[in-house]
Parts: C-alpha cells; sequence; structure tokens
C-alpha cells in the first residue's frame, strides 16, 4: 500500500489487508481466525484468547516468495477456557481458512505453564478480593473501609512449587488505598495484605496478613496539572521543523530511510519487531538482521516481605507487552515529521481491536557526524549525524516502558530501553532502615529491584552462513615483547557451540557477528560488532526459583542455533512455569552455531536502588546496547552526506557554517528563524506539533 508521507506533520500506516508474508496481522486476519475456529468447533461460551502470534514463515519458503503468491500466513492462537482452565493451541493457515492444528496444553503437569492474563481477569480478582470477608476483616483492622475506592492490583504469583498454586491458574492481589479520590493510589500501599486467588475458581485461596503499618501520609503525592501548579516559565521554545518532509519512505510494512531497508511487524506479545533489515550497498541490498526484537523482560525484586518476595514480573510472557501499547501522541512522545504504525491484537474474545499509532517513526539530529579542521587551522570539514527512530511505549500496571531502535548513517544499529513510571513501593514506619529498600518520602519505601531485557537478534550478517567471536582487550606483561610496559592487544575467541557468556567491562569486551564466506577490501569477513553495557545480570540466588524461570537473565549474550519457532528466552509460558524452558532449552538442544544460521540473545537492563527523586513518578532511566559495522563497508559510508543548512565548512574568510564574522575578526553565531512549513492540512487527522 503506497504511502504519501512526504508532507509536513503526522501520517498513519492503515494496512488493511497484508501484502507481505511478514506485514503485522490486519483485523481482517484476526477476525478470520476467530470465524475459523468457531466453524471448526473450537470455541466455547467461556472460550478466550490469552495470545495470538503470527508465525513467522522459514527463510528458504520466505526467500522464494514472490509477489503476487499465496502468501502462506499461519496463525498460532491460544486458547483458554476459563470456567476450567483448558489450554490449548490452534494454528491456523489463512490462505484457506483451515484449522491445521489444535492442541491441549498439560499446565497441570510439571513443568506447569499459564498463558499471559486477560485483560478480564483483572476485573475478576477486583471483584473477588473485594467480596472476600477475610480481606474485608484485615481492612477493617487498618481503618479502612471504603472498599469500591481501593486499588486491588493483580499479580503475576511466581512459581513457588506449592501445593495449592501450581498447575492452577492463580494470581497474587496487593492492596492499595488512597485518601481521597483522585489521588495517585500507588504512594499508599496496604502494607503487609497479600491474596492468593484462584482465577479459574474464582475464588480467594489464601491470606497472608503480616503486618499492620499505617498507610504513608504523604503530601506531594500527585503529579497533574493541579498539583504541580505553575509551571517554569524560563524554557524556551525549541522547534523541529522539516519543511520538506522527511527522508524515509513507506510501503505498507516497509520502509525505506538513506542506505536501511527493513519492515515494521508487530506482535501482541513482543510488540515492536523489525524485519528483514538490510544496507543497500550500491546496487545490492547486503542483509544484516532477518528479525530484531525484545520478545521477554523480567523485573525481580530483591524484598524479603511477605508482600514483595514472590515479584518476578515477565512483561512479555505474563502480561504481553504489545497488548499493552499506548496510542502515541504527536508533540508528547514524539516530535517531528512523524510516521505512525497502527498496531492490531486479538482482545480477550477474539475480536480484532486496533491500537492508533502504536508505533512512531521519525529523524532525529544525533550532533556531529564526523568532523576534522586541517592543519592550517582554520579550513575544517564536518557533517551533522542523524539518525532514524522506531518506537512504541507499553504501560504495565505502574511501570511505563519505552522501546527504540535508532538507525544511523554510518550503519551503526542502536537499541534503548526506557523505563518510568511508577515505583512499586511498600509502606514502613518513617525513618525505619531497610536492608532491601529505600525510603522516598516518608513511610513510603521503594524495594531493590531489576529491570532485565533480552533481545533477540536473528543475524544473517551478509548471509546465514554465521559466526561469532568475543573479542577481548589483553594486557601485555613487560619483557622482551614489551619493554616500555605500554603495549597491549586483543584477542578473538570463536563461540564454537550453543552457550551462554557473560560481558567484561574491564576487558571491553565485545562480541562480534561475521560471515563465513564474505570478505571485506582488506580480506577480512565481513561484521558487526555487539557492543554491551554489561551491568548486572540477575541478582537472585542461583537456586532461587526466578534464576530458573529466567535463566536468560543470568549472562549477558547467548549464541543458539536458529529454530523458526525459537523465539521467546524464557519460554513460550513462563507465568507460573518451574523454569528450564527458553535458552537453556536451546543450548540443551545444540545444534551448529560457527559458520550455520544462528541467533544471538543479548540480556541488558537497569538495577535499580530507588531514591527520592524517582517520587511520585519517575524520570526515565534507560539501559541498551550498539551493533556497529565493523569491516562490514570498506571506509566511512557517509562521506558522502550532504552539509545540512547552511553548511559546515570554513576556510579564511569563505564560511559556509552560518558564522557571522563582526569588524572586530570574532566569529558569532547567528540564529537562523525557525520556519515550520505546516501547510495545516496533511489530510490526517493527525496535525503536527512542535
Amino acid at each position: 500500500m503506497p504511502d504519501t508521507t512526504h508532507t509536513h506533520g503526522a501520517r498513519d500506516s492503515h494496512l488493511t489487508e497484508a501484502t507481505h508474508p511478514l506485514d503485522a496481522l490486519t483485523p481482517g486476519e484476526i477476525d478470520r481466525v476467530r470465524a475459523a475456529l468457531d466453524t471448526a468447533g473450537e470455541l466455547q461460551s467461556d472460550t478466550r484468547f490469552p495470545l495470538q502470534v503470527l508465525l513467522d514463515p522459514p527463510k528458504a519458503q520466505l526467500a522464494a516468495w514472490q509477489p503476487g503468491q499465496p502468501l502462506g500466513r499461519r496463525v498460532q492462537t491460544t486458547l483458554l477456557d476459563t470456567a476450567t482452565g483448558r489450554v490449548r493451541e490452534a494454528t491456523v493457515a489463512l490462505d484457506d481458512m483451515r484449522v491445521e492444528a489444535v492442541e491441549t496444553l498439560p499446565t497441570a503437569e510439571a513443568p506447569y505453564g499459564q498463558p499471559p492474563y486477560l485483560f478480564e481477569e483483572y476485573e475478576v480478582v477486583d471483584r473477588v478480593v473485594k467480596a472476600d470477608a477475610g480481606w474485608r476483616e484485615a481492612m477493617e483492622a487498618r481503618g479502612l473501609t471504603e472498599w469500591e475506592r481501593a486499588l486491588v492490583v493483580p499479580l503475576a504469583p511466581g512459581q513457588f512449587g506449592e501445593a495449592d498454586e501450581v498447575g492452577k491458574r492463580m494470581m497474587r492481589s496487593l492492596t492499595f488505598m488512597s485518601p481521597a479520590e483522585g489521588d495517585n493510589p500507588w504512594s499508599f500501599p496496604v502494607e503487609g495484605l497479600v491474596l492468593m486467588v484462584n482465577v479459574t475458581e474464582q475464588r480467594v485461596v489464601k491470606l497472608i496478613d503480616e503486618r499492620h503499618v499505617p498507610i504513608p501520609v504523604l503530601e506531594g503525592a500527585n503529579y497533574d496539572d493541579a498539583a504541580v501548579g505553575e509551571r517554569r516559565t524560563s524554557l524556551k521554545p525549541l522547534e523541529i521543523t522539516m519543511p520538506e518532509g522527511p527522508s524515509f519512505s513507506v510501503d505498507g510494512g516497509e520502509v525505506t530511510w538513506e542506505q536501511w531497508r527493513f519492515r515494521v511487524g508487530f506482535s501482541m506479545r513482543e510488540g515492536l519487531v523489525l524485519h528483514q533489515l538490510g544496507w543497500q550497498d550500491g546496487d545490492e541490498l547486503r542483509p544484516v538482521l532477518h528479525r530484531a526484537s525484545v520478545p521477554e523482560m523480567v523485573v525481580p525484586y530483591g524484598d524479603t516481605s511477605e508482600s514483595r518476595r514472590w515479584i518476578s514480573y515477565f512483561d512479555a510472557g505474563e502480561y504481553n507487552l504489545g497488548k499493552n501499547a499506548n496510542s502515541l501522541q504527536l508533540g508528547c512522545d514524539c516530535l517531528g515529521a512523524i510516521h505512525y504504525f497502527d498496531a492490531h491484537v486479538a482482545a480477550d474474545t477474539g475480536e480484532a481491536i486496533t491500537i492508533p499509532r502504536a508505533i512512531c517513526m521519525h529523524e532525529e539530529d544525533d550532533g556531529v557526524l564526523w568532523k576534522h579542521r586541517e592543519l592550517d587551522g582554520e579550513t575544517t570539514h564536518g557533517r551533522r549525524s542523524r539518525r532514524l527512530v522506531i518506537s512504541y511505549w507499553a504501560t504495565v500496571g505502574n511501570y511505563d516502558y519505552g522501546f527504540f531502535w535508532y538507525l544511523y548513517l554510518d550503519g551503526s544499529i542502536q537499541f534503548e530501553a526506557k523505563a518510568t513510571g511508577i515505583v512499586f513501593a511498600g509502606a514502613d514506619e518513617p525513618g525505619s532502615i531497610q536492608p532491601h529498600a529505600t525510603e522516598m518520602a516518608p513511610g513510603l519505601f521503594a524495594p531493590i529491584h531489576q529491570h532485565i531485557f533480552c533481545a533477540r537478534l536473528d543475524f544473517d550478517i551478509d548471509g546465514t552462513d554465521n559466526y561469532v567471536d568475543q573479542v577481548d582487550l589483553v594486557r601485555m606483561p613487560m619483557g622482551a615483547v614489551n619493554p616500555w610496559g605500554n603495549a597491549f592487544g586483543y584477542r578473538r575467541d570463536r563461540v564454537a557451540e550453543a552457550s551462554g557468556l557473560l560481558g567484561d567491562g574491564a576487558l571491553g569486551r565485545t562480541w562480534h557477528v561475521g560471515s563465513s564466506s564474505r570478505t571485506n577490501a582488506v580480506g577480512r569477513p565481513t561484521e558487526f560488532q555487539l557492543i554491551p553495557e554489561a551491568r548486572a545480570t540477575l541478582m537472585a540466588d542461583p537456586d532461587a526459583t526466578v534464576s530458573a524461570r529466567a535463566a536468560f537473565a543470568t549472562k549477558h549474550l547467548w549464541v543458539t542455533a536458529h529454530r523458526d519457532d525459537d523465539i521467546y528466552p524464557a519460554g513460550r509460558y513462563p507465568n507460573q512455569h518451574s523454569g528450564g524452558a527458553g535458552l537453556p532449552a536451546s543450548v540443551e538442544a545444540g545444534g551448529a552455531v560457527d559458520g550455520d544460521d544462528l541467533v544471538v540473545w543479548h540480556a541488558f537492563g537497569l538495577t535499580h536502588i530507588p531514591r527520592p527523586e524517582d517520587w511520585p513518578i519517575m524520570p526515565v532511566d534507560a539501559a541498551g546496547f550498539w551493533v556497529k559495522p565493523y569491516g562490514f563497508l570498506d571506509r566511512n559510508p557517509a562521506l558522502d552526506v550532504p552539509e545540512a543548512g547552511r553548511g559546515c565548512g570554513c576556510a579564511g574568510d569563505s564560511c559556509t557554517c552560518g558564522h557571522d564574522r563582526g569588524h572586530d575578526g570574532h566569529s558569532g553565531h547567528r540564529a537562523e528563524q525557525g520556519h515550520d512549513g505546516h501547510d495545516g492540512d496533511d489530510g490526517d487527522d493527525h496535525v503536527a506539533v512542535r
């Protein structure tokens, strides 16, 4: 579906029918899947759709596909019968609307596992908890009787092997109670009160009332306009304008931007997915990444209290990151000349629902790209960098997560995960010292916790015959080969088999993914290097249940053989799973990773020791990684980038960089009047702002 994005302001992609095997699911396809299952007799009145994903075609099949041929799209839907807890997986072929297979999953047997939660189940837990006599008694004992105003938070319970929990669809619940209607409830925890709810049977099976602590008495818990009051006036307007429109073009889900070519996809589980990312090198489109996404993240807490010792949220596998995507707003989430992609996911009952403007794509200035002043002291050459940003935001309960892919003019790729929202807190006596939490406000304590993400990077560097080398800096002892002690070098170690590896910042450790068959101008293999931040891995004890369930977070890098159905680093159903699924199983399965089709998985993230500045709403904290060409190209690919604006070159009195040379010979920058060029009507419902 061609797009006329080259106007000012914002544009949306309304892809109503798939035209490529990798296009994101469309509303019509989602509805047809439900109709096919209904016709086949697979749906009952209580059947729900906790998960639905498009199955990517095998690479060989995708390579042979030509426009005009059948798309061969297949959809896998997880079905949950809410009255009994029965879980099935159904596969539907969209070309002929045929139900290929239906399998009942043994969720009542080890290693267990449950599908992600339905939105309607949050309402079930709220209703069940508020009707429970034990909860009401515990609230009354605390002097809290306005039960309807309480915020009952339904949460994934973890997995601890307890007989009344395993093999059943369960949720734990905590309670928050703000002092007045409209107040931010997250700052007012009802400490020590935890309920376990059997979601299928819709009843409380366990109530723990650990201790009574007064709800914090706080000022400044709200952050809306009324609470903050008058805004500062010192910030002057900052305008971002592209009078001629953006430099990218969009055709359905296919994007072209400078040398980059890729397809935008979306999954209700993973959120944003990039497909077939390649670099246009003259007449040749060279593959780099076949598929890139962040299919899982875990948020383990380090608090030993009964209220939080079990918390280890899998925000994709338990809650569906994509299904929780935001509708983005111009001027708030994105600035400039924007292109939006809508997302379509299955509702709890299987019908298609649309998340408008779920993905934002735009360009950003990124400072200096390259620069040099010549030996004459006056002649300078330089260019400004620009990056293409593809992003989405998901809100899961109290936290908000932004997922940002950046593509650069020099062939680099960057990913950044941004965490903000409201820190999950408990209560204690003001001024008390806790070993696992910090006091953000008087009586309000936030436990130490981690946010560990896992990116799945299906590299195809100039083809599928790839390898991974671990590259470390090497110190050389002073001696015959290092007489002055200044020398150091580096070493390469080939990853010969499927395995997990740790980063090491002291050694400058990087990982190089390269081609086994193609070389560059200096005769070396073409490569990209993954540059990690290599922060802390999972801090829980190796024998903790979360360590088995989130094994991906115990290493910074994993290398596995490519398998079409191997997508999720913690397995397909980490919810209440006893562990061992995902990457541990992938490593155990083996397969060739030296000179063959492989997948790199990179775990990265944040360890959050909360601070008062994180309350009442947390400024963005970020973590990520870089993937840079390393001999993939024969020289700097950005030499031909044009000068920006008035240029960046100076030679004596001949100057094109915008300097205004005064009579005294000093240079002073002359600010140029901004011009937005917005025509006021770009044919869309969304108006650009700055």
